[in-house]
């Protein structure tokens, strides 16, 4: 009963956190979309550092399931980049836990995040890039993309097009160095 309760709460935060961070997360402003007063917040939560612990938690299990189905892809254009404009929240979310690494508990779920989803697009990522045989390579590319990915995206910027583009710019860049090396 209790967590159909919080789950407006979490929803309306987890998207606050996504587009704002953390500093956008004031219990006023959460209370006001959910429709329901400050005292019923601190009712469910007790504080927001507990709030902001369940956001954590429910990043973790969106992260689960996003793995789930993109264990299921073949290629990364179309069916990865289908699953990634599905997950943009998501994938915001977990932006701004990059940006805000230096807090622990951010970075321990930015990491753990990370390692659910690496291991499952590296194979789609590897074939892409035509490094199956290179695994080193590949996981080394793969971090930097991430790594600038994170950097680049915005909740305007995060298209089908951008996507596409990103990707192909990876595989150019790939493409280059395997060349001339």
């Amino acid at each position: 009963m209790t967590e159909n309760i919080r789950q407006p709460w979490i929803l309306i935060g987890y998207a606050i956190f996504a587009k704002e961070g953390p500093k956008g997360l004031k219990v006023e402003v959460i209370a006001r979309k959910v429709q329901k007063s400050k005292s019923s917040f601190y009712h469910l939560f007790a504080d927001i550092d507990c709030f902001v612990e369940e956001l954590l938690a429910y990043h973790l299990v969106q992260t689960k399931i996003i793995a789930e189905r993109e264990k299921l892809c073949k290629n990364i254009v179309p069916e990865l980049l289908d699953i990634l404009l599905e997950v943009k929240q998501d994938l915001l979310f977990h932006r701004q836990l990059r940006i805000n690494r230096h807090i622990p508990t951010f970075k321990k779920c930015f990491e753990d995040a990370h390692k659910e989803v690496e291991e499952v697009v590296l194979k789609i990522w590897s074939d892409t890039l035509d490094l199956s045989n290179q695994t080193y390579i590949a996981r080394i590319v793969f971090g930097l993309m991430i790594e600038n990915f994170y950097l680049q995206i915005t909740e305007e910027t995060l298209t089908y097009e951008w996507l596409l583009n990103y990707i192909n710019e990876i595989r150019f860049m790939v493409e280059e160095i395997k060349k001339n090396s």
